[in-house]
């Protein structure tokens, strides 16, 4: 008989990919399929903006009501809302119809997966293993997300090869690609349907978060909606733009630059867990963060596309290493019954300032100014960084208590 956890921890990783995959291909075609529709930058900026808001609102009905309504449930309703409202944004035509259609079918121009399906999966996901290993299978969560974001980038490519036929156009191709995205959402609702009630374990229709988790996830939350809203400057789509205007590159060019920046980002989360064991979960996050966020700024000023192509996979092999550390981290420092509402409250912050900052960075490239979202995304990032460091250096999660106190040279040097 097979392992009710282990299965439930495949699904998820299974659908973590798919999802992945789907979002990788979604954030490069995005921008660019806006642009070629006709779209000024600053109407490219608003859509994208109104899918992340689509996105942060089902992230405030898991937050919520997840448990309420059951995990599984849940996910179920948001696949096939998702796939939807895919269908309807083929169709529309004008800004408004665009925007209500990204809206509806929550689509991610950031290129990553960070939406309501994340919550509610990394909140059944301790419940699959023990603290020892929480990190770990975090890692390899977020690798199996990683290679979909890769995947995804190679999926970009694919209007490229279509518009190779006489009578197809890229735009043709490019919505062609986004249908086939749609697919995936279909199968990831078929294996949240076979997974059973695994993905309810831990879950608490009534859980009460208590004051010292509530000023815990304030203080956390705060934070996070300074690093979030420096990566509304910097999704997936907008990077995509970046290149596409400032360097000509074309979805070819920029799909190969994403599928290799995908590889670093999954190749990184083990580094993470590894290096989380020695030197901690908050100093993995932030001292990995710090000079990834150096790196965006020399892409801002690269005189070419194989340069800025080039130091952007440099920052790609750092950045995503407190992912991994991230996530693991606030559901270890919560009690089991609070996961969901810290894991929806975490990501739901994180999603409402990725939404409002894409119009703005739409409205600086608007004027040919294709470097400020960068820096400005940068600067922030390594205010949060250091924010978060000297905040949450001391709180510890349970596994490193115990290091601490049988080898206290694990984490902090000292005898």
């Amino acid at each position: 008989m097979s392992d009710p956890l282990l299965t439930a921890r495949r699904a998820l990783y299974t659908t973590a990919f798919l999802r992945a995959l789907a979002t990788g291909a979604v954030g490069i075609l995005l921008g660019v399929h806006l642009a070629r529709s006709g779209l000024t930058a600053g109407a490219i900026g608003t859509v994208v903006s109104a899918g992340l808001a689509g996105a942060a609102t089902a992230a405030v009905a898991a937050t919520f009501f997840g448990d309420r309504i059951g995990r599984r449930r849940l996910l179920l309703g948001l696949s096939a809302l998702g796939v939807v409202g895919l269908a309807l944004f083929l169709v529309a035509e004008g800004t408004v119809a665009l925007a209500l259609a990204a809206f509806l079918g929550m689509l991610n121009g950031m290129g990553k997966d960070r939406g309501a399906a994340l919550i509610l999966e990394q909140s059944a996901l301790p419940a699959t293993t023990t603290d020892q290993e929480r990190t770990r299978v975090f890692a390899s969560y977020s690798v199996m997300q990683d290679v979909g974001h890769a995947l995804g980038a190679i999926l970009a490519t694919l209007p490229a090869w279509l518009a190779r036929a006489p009578s197809v156009s890229l735009l043709d191709g490019s919505r062609v690609t986004l249908a086939a995205t749609g697919l995936l959402g279909l199968v990831a609702f078929l294996l949240y349907a076979r997974a059973g009630g695994a993905l309810d374990l831990g879950s608490s229709p009534r859980a009460v978060i208590s004051p010292q988790s509530r000023r815990l996830l304030t203080r956390i939350s705060a934070l996070f909606a300074i690093d979030s809203l420096a990566g509304g400057f910097l999704t997936t789509a907008l990077l995509s733009y970046f290149f596409f205007e400032r360097f000509g590159a074309g979805e070819a060019a920029i799909g190969a630059l994403f599928f290799g920046a995908r590889l670093l980002n999954a190749a990184s989360h083990f580094g993470a867990a590894w290096l989380a064991r020695r030197i901690g979960l908050v100093n993995t996050m932030v001292w990995t963060h710090i000079p990834s966020s150096l790196l965006l700024v020399t892409v801002a000023f690269a005189p070419d596309f194989r340069t800025a192509a080039l130091l952007f996979l440099l920052r790609e092999g750092l950045v995503e290493m407190d992912v991994p550390t991230r996530q693991s981290y606030v559901l270890a420092v919560v009690a089991p019954a609070e996961r969901t509402f810290a894991s929806g409250l975490t990501n739901l912050v994180r999603l409402a300032s990725w939404a409002v900052a894409p119009a703005f960075a739409g409205l600086l490239m608007r004027n040919g100014s294709y470097a400020w979202p960068l820096i400005i995304g940068a600067g922030m990032k390594i205010s949060y960084d250091l924010l978060l460091w000297r905040a949450f250096r001391s709180i510890q999660p349970p596994e490193e208590r115990s290091a601490a106190a049988s080898h206290p040279r694990t984490l902090d040097g000292k005898h």
